[in-house]
């Protein structure tokens, strides 16, 4: 098993590589001036020069990948062109704030996922399994930033239960665990759940199905085993699947929660690519994607090996 994660971990390398080319290029093929969110109108020529020679946009493009990706290795992503902040300190604080909501939409989609997954695989054909069925369809099918909205419009414009917008009332920081706190927290969750509970309700219902119907379950029960009892060794086959999808779907929220962030104004990554897209600012966007990126490929690999060591079908 050790070597098989040293492995992974190897084979890891080129990949993030090929991310870091990938995240540069993609940035500096899209058109307009990185400049022109922080130049006057009426700037000089001299004045644009210096401030290109300043953020090194003189250089030749080879030139900027290498001393960006250098400055990347020591933990230095640049300093924003819109604000002058370094990007670091922006990208880590916009990383947990989106970290923790999609965390506990992971762990909501996750639940519900393996919920309607398990009664649709275990009733198959019957009319729970179609309640459970569109379910799992209207989750992946839905637009979900649409789904927020009409979300708010129900429980706070015409309820008023709990808040429309904001990570709290002092905003991100200052964060506590407290009802206060986590209410600004429920509508954005549940909007970005809906998406690994389709995903996941869909692959545990056919991973159930399809253990059911092997023969060690007819076995089982032909044995006398008790419906608890096969139960527990249908969630023992399908846990390492669903435990894998689960994790790849905490990837993808991460990377793909801009719309539902910018519904509900929470202070993370996909807010501050927003504003990094609209100001081309431009070391902000790569530090972001990047930081984005490797998270990915990180959590692909966790998942990878702990499926590895779960699923015992697999021999390392």
């Amino acid at each position: 098993m050790l070597g098989y994660t040293l492995q992974r971990i190897i084979y890891t390398a080129p990949v993030l590589f090929g991310v870091a080319v990938v995240c540069f290029a993609l940035v500096h093929i899209s058109p307009g001036d990185p400049l022109i969110s922080i130049l006057p109108a009426d700037a000089s020529v001299e004045l644009q020069d210096r401030l290109r020679v300043l953020y090194g946009f003189d250089r030749s493009y080879p030139e900027q990948f290498i001393l960006w990706l250098g400055r990347a290795l020591q933990g230095d992503l640049g300093t924003s062109i819109a604000t002058g902040r370094p990007v670091t300190t922006e990208v880590m604080r916009a990383v947990a704030n989106t970290l923790m909501l999609a965390a506990v939409a992971t762990v909501i989609g996750f639940v519900l996922g393996c919920l309607f997954g398990f009664v649709a695989g275990y009733f198959s054909n019957s009319p729970l399994d179609k309640a459970a069925s569109a379910a799992a369809v209207f989750g992946v099918s839905v637009p979900h930033y649409w789904l927020g909205m009409v979300l708010v419009i129900i429980f706070s414009a015409q309820l008023g239960w709990l808040p429309a917008a904001g990570a709290g009332p002092g905003g991100s920081s200052g964060w506590k665990f407290d009802m206060e706190h986590l209410s600004y927290m429920v509508l954005p969750a549940l909007t970005m759940s809906v998406i690994p509970m389709g995903i996941i309700a869909r692959t545990v219902r056919a991973l159930v199905a399809e253990i059911l119907a092997q023969e060690f379950v007819i076995g089982l029960r032909a044995r006398g085993l008790s419906e608890f009892g096969v139960f527990l060794h249908v969630v023992k086959n399908a846990a390492p699947t669903a435990l894998a999808v689960m994790g790849v779907q905490l990837g993808y929220l991460l990377g793909g929660s801009i719309l539902i962030e910018t519904v509900f104004s929470w202070p993370g990554t996909g807010m501050l690519l927003n504003s990094a897209i609209f100001q081309r600012d431009l070391p902000l966007l790569q530090g972001t994607i990047l930081v984005l990126a490797l998270f990915f490929v990180v959590l692909n690999l966790a998942v990878d090996v702990l499926q590895s060591a779960l699923d015992p079908r697999i021999k390392r």
